[in-house]
């Protein structure tokens, strides 16, 4: 591992031996990792110029570390690391509480609502800053997939970087089998188990910045089945084929059923029946994933629905 040093000043020229841990990763994101600070554009500039040398030679950005590799890392100003943010006990609590699964290469995280995956765009800390004060042992930590703040649910964090590599291999294709439920505003047609509509994100509309489905976009597809219905609302399970951001939201509206408790997507009708529910936060949760890791049996896993969420239900039943 490039071990950063903490002097404002450039160093000396380096060499580090890739261990196993590290194999299989691409150059450029290894560098992007350990050389925090270093900004992206002179990591690039560096490896186009030959800056980063395995075992004396060229190689692009591209290249799969091996083990063993001899990495040599140019003279670089690295900043002085700022302070890891403190993360207030109530969180630190309830992360620690929440913790579904655990092996030495990955975690699985119940994320409550109301928490980001990840500090920042003005939030000091999320989940996994808290992850990393609460286990200051384990040298490697990182978000696997993301889950909107407001989203609850199931979310992986890899302990390792070859389960990180592998997983995503899996999220490409389709070895993850990730299913969501959430409260849609109105009766759901249950012949209605598909949307496919292209997603453009980072539309701005009054200052927001939103999703919106566009020709343009990027292929979307989400399945949809119909759990309960009640006289104005259902209960759906939600399951993405793709991963694009805020994809189940958009496409409920789009189908003409916002979420219950989706202050960027709902309208008027909705915010008004959510209210009439008691729903106070987007009623949407990763519910259950499914993915199999190399020489293992295939690992599934729930989480059930929060309190306040089965209480929204029980008063949609009444």
């Amino acid at each position: 591992m490039v071990k950063t040093r903490s002097t404002g000043t450039p160093s000396a020229v380096r060499f580090v031996e890739i261990d196993a841990d590290s194999a299989g990763q691409r150059l450029d994101n290894y560098l992007l990792r350990e050389l925090k600070g270093v900004p992206k554009t002179r990591i690039y500039r560096g490896l186009r110029k030959g800056e980063f040398r395995i075992n004396k030679g060229r190689v692009k950005a591209e290249y799969r570390l091996v083990t063993g590799d001899l990495l040599r890392v140019p003279p670089l100003h690295q900043p002085e690391p700022g302070a890891a943010p403190v993360v207030p006990g109530y969180w630190a609590g309830a992360i620690k509480a929440r913790i579904v699964y655990e092996d030495p290469g990955l975690l699985v995280i119940n994320k409550p609502s109301g928490l980001a995956v990840h500090g920042g765009s003005g939030l000091n800390f999320g989940l996994i800053e808290c992850l990393r004060q609460l286990r200051p042992d384990d040298r490697y930590l990182e978000l696997v997939h993301r889950l909107d703040r407001d989203t609850s649910g199931l979310i992986l964090v890899a302990r390792k970087p070859a389960v990180l590599r592998e997983l995503h291999r899996q999220l490409r294709g389709d070895g993850v089998d990730k299913r969501y439920v959430a409260l849609v505003a109105g009766r759901w047609p249950r012949e209605r188990r598909m949307v496919e509509a292209p997603l453009q994100k980072n539309v701005v509309q009054s200052g927001e910045r939103m999703v919106r489905v566009a020709k343009e976009g990027k292929a979307s597809v989400t399945g949809f089945q119909v759990l309960e219905q009640f006289p104005a609302a259902t209960l759906v399970e939600a399951r993405p084929f793709t991963g694009r951001t805020h994809q189940i939201r958009v496409h409920a509206r789009f189908a003409g059923h916002p979420i219950l408790g989706d202050d960027k997507y709902m309208d008027d009708a909705c915010a008004a029946l959510a209210r009439s529910l008691g729903v106070g936060r987007l009623f949407l949760h990763a519910r259950s994933l499914a993915f199999t890791l190399p020489g293992e049996a295939q690992l599934r896993l729930d989480a059930p629905l929060d309190s306040e969420l089965e209480l929204i239900l029980e008063n949609a039943r009444k």
